[in-house]
């Protein structure tokens, strides 16, 4: 695991490191990087891949006390991770708000992004998403002490199952949402960084109907890959995201909710490998 000192504080991230095109994957709310591991390890060998772990509740490292850790404060610290890098053309993937945060950015031309793959995500008006998100902005109204007792119900698997926790964002992935909460119960910095992040988030629930109108500005190449029986991001969201996306194609992936990186690591790989090599 690498390290870098940004703005907001030490972000840990994982690189591959190789000549290949430039993946650079975002991870959603009370997640971290580790989300992408099973993908990673299908394309490493011919892409360079990038999944920085970034303050949204599964982070190991408290930010500063003055960060901002808005969604909009968030996107400008993955640009600023782009630049710090030197990373140039990449392929900005991101999946549930990892997804939110690459519409932000792409509707920032002076980003990097050369190409994007918004992979089951937030869109529109579905912010915050089903009841996991709701649950989620409800909490952060909490005390950061308050919120640590709340959460300390996660460690149990049959709640963590439950609609309102993980139980309609994946399939098979309950090992890596475990992992996922330790930071948030273990730590107090991680739960005060989590409360402000998320009143943050429930400050502006209109932002990506914003993100919305800046969409037709981007024309570089964009996948749209989502979980044909995704149960908190609807389908016919994609098909409005490709409708408005200059040079967009759709692909649904079967046998998966939310989160495809833990449900269908293979298929995605495929997916998101197919469109690199023919989009170069």
């Amino acid at each position: 695991m690498n390290r870098i000192e940004l703005s907001a504080g030490t972000i840990e991230y994982q690189d591959t490191g190789g000549d290949g095109p430039v993946l650079v994957l975002l991870h959603g709310l009370m997640m971290d990087a580790t989300l992408w591991d099973g993908t990673i390890a299908r394309l490493a060998a011919d892409h360079r891949c990038l999944a920085p772990t970034l303050p949204l509740g599964a982070h190991r490292l408290p930010m500063r006390s003055d960060a901002d850790l808005s969604l909009p404060g968030m996107a400008r610290l993955v640009a600023e991770f782009l630049d710090r890098l030197h990373l140039r053309d990449v392929t900005l993937v991101g999946n549930d708000t990892g997804g939110a945060l690459v519409q932000l950015l792409m509707g920032d031309r002076a980003t990097a992004v050369g190409r994007a793959v918004l992979v089951s995500c937030e869109a529109f008006d579905n912010f915050p998403p089903g009841l996991t998100g709701r649950t989620l902005m409800l909490t952060g109204r909490l005390s950061p002490r308050l919120f640590g007792l709340f959460m300390q119900q996660m460690r149990l698997r049959a709640l963590r199952r439950l609609p309102i926790a993980f139980g309609w964002l994946t399939k098979r992935g309950d090992a890596a949402t475990a992992q996922w909460m330790k930071p948030v119960l273990q730590q107090p910095g991680i739960r005060r960084d989590t409360v402000r992040m998320l009143r943050a988030a429930a400050a502006d629930t209109r932002l990506l109907l914003t993100a919305a109108e800046r969409l037709p500005t981007f024309d570089h190449p964009t996948l749209v890959a989502w979980a044909s029986e995704d149960r908190v991001m609807p389908p016919e969201h994609a098909r409005r995201l490709v409708e408005l996306l200059p040079d967009a194609r759709l692909v649904e992936v079967n046998d998966s909710y939310t989160l495809i990186p833990l449900d269908q690591p293979a298929e995605l790989a495929r997916v998101i490998g197919e469109f690199t090599s023919c989009t170069r």
